[in-house]
């Protein structure tokens, strides 16, 4: 069992403020301390501490800034729904391993259903993303099946709410 797995069994107790927190902090991670402070009512070392805590329970597993691939030459994303076999872990583990390697790769997902894995990626155009899945995953071993849903606008994203 990896650490995500381990720190995902173990749900954290949170409050509505923290609640507030983290909403701000996945619409905009750069937001200042001081500012999400204001906005959920509490005073700015307390937000901070509210903050650490989460990353130490590992509510917050990261902060990343959000690239459109669209700006840097890569205006075509897809979803590419993947079939390996044989179903045994070296396969997947193998599988997941190049396919994270590929530079075209922007997500990678085991799913349920008719295909095994999802994978966003990114391309330049329709030429580079044939020659992806052809060349790149198709010429895997373990890869059977590759069906292909191109992604017409970028993905509307919403931050994990409290329920």
């Amino acid at each position: 069992m990896d650490e995500s797995q381990k720190k995902s069994e173990r749900v954290p107790e949170l409050d509505s403020v923290d609640w507030a927190i983290l909403e701000l902090l996945q619409v905009d991670a750069t937001i200042p301390n001081k500012d999400i402070a204001a906005k959920v009512g509490i005073a700015a070392s307390t937000c901070l501490e509210r903050i650490k805590r989460m990353r130490r329970n590992g509510t917050i597993t990261a902060t990343r800034a959000h690239v459109l691939p669209s700006l840097l030459g890569r205006g075509e994303q897809a979803f590419l729904g993947i079939q390996v076999r044989p179903h045994a872990r070296e396969t997947a583990n193998d599988f997941v391993q190049k396919a994270l390697a590929l530079p075209e790769t922007l997500a990678l997902y085991n799913v349920s259903g008719n295909d095994d894995y999802l994978v966003h990626v990114a391309v330049a155009n329709s030429t580079e993303l044939q020659s992806l899945i052809i060349d790149k995953l198709l010429a895997l071993p373990q890869v059977v099946h590759c069906r292909t849903q191109l992604i017409f606008v970028e993905p509307w994203v919403a931050p994990l709410r409290h329920r």
